[in-house]
């Protein structure tokens, strides 16, 4: 069935891209339509026909910001033969992508934990930071299996260290860390790795 009335003047994608911008640099709740409506080039009316609503259109962002930002870090974990070089990795390309004067500073989602969205947004956000916390672990139980991490190895507590460093690096990069400011913390982090795991 063909969709009624004009097509639309604007590249869904493009706008989309545009909103997400505007939200990683200001939030959902200091993102107002006015910026919205400046970023993406249209109307509010078209935002709203198009998205249905703000709080419909961040998650979209957000679901594009994940694609985007998400990926690469999740690569790095997944990809790398020894788990500490994986998690060396995930942190390193994080402070990349955070530290990118191309894009607004700091992680989108991490920034994103605050008030001003709805409860089901905001547990779709933890249900996000959640997940590399999970891949974190995944990857630390597939080490136990293939010997490269002991059984004793602490891999919860290592799970959740190393994603409070990447969400802590994002409130860095934020207040105006430097690349080189966000590798500091990684080498520091990453000096961690033998007690955590039993390595001693």
């Amino acid at each position: 069935m063909r969709e009624r009335g004009r097509p639309r003047g604007f590249d869904r994608d493009t706008v989309l891209r545009q909103a997400m911008v505007a939200f990683w640099s200001k939030g959902y709740e200091g993102t107002s339509m006015t910026d919205l409506t400046a970023a993406m080039g249209i109307a509010s009316p078209s935002i709203y026909a198009c998205f249905g609503s703000k709080e419909q259109l961040f998650r979209e962002a957000i679901e594009l910001y994940d694609s985007i930002a998400g990926n690469p870090a999740r690569l790095a974990l997944a990809d790398a033969p020894a788990a500490r070089d994986a998690v060396y990795g995930m942190l390193a390309t994080s402070a990349d992508f955070y530290a990118d004067p191309a894009t607004p500073p700091g992680c989108m989602v991490v920034m994103a934990a605050r008030t001003g969205v709805g409860a089901d947004v905001q547990q779709y956000l933890a249900g996000i930071r959640r997940g590399m916390q999970t891949a974190i672990a995944d990857r630390l139980r597939r080490a136990i299996i293939e010997g490269d991490l002991p059984e004793t190895a602490t891999v919860d507590a290592m799970a959740a260290f190393y994603t409070t460093v990447q969400q802590g690096m994002s409130i860095q990069a934020r207040d105006g860390a430097t690349r080189a400011d966000l590798e500091a913390v990684v080498t520091a982090a990453m000096s961690a790795w033998e007690p955590l795991a039993g390595l001693h």
